[in-house]
């Protein structure tokens, strides 16, 4: 059994054990899922690389095709 402390601010450090089987490293995210009085922690997905351009997604529709299908 693996086992840590929680800290006075709630906070606590994740065992080297259980980081090289999640292959966790500094930045990762870690997700909680809550069943029952149990707590499944796993390896977060990675965040997307930033693209400046998904802002004009919501240009990106049918009706701007066709308004400005012209210029």
């Amino acid at each position: 059994m693996i086992t840590s402390k929680i800290t006075s601010k709630a906070q606590t450090t994740i065992p080297q054990a259980v980081r090289d089987v999640l292959g966790l490293r500094k930045g990762d995210k870690i997700v909680y899922i809550i069943e029952d009085r149990r707590v499944i922690m796993s390896k977060g997905k990675a965040n997307p690389p930033c693209d400046p351009f998904t802002t004009f997604e919501e240009w990106n529709s049918h009706a701007d095709r066709k308004a400005y299908a012209d210029f």
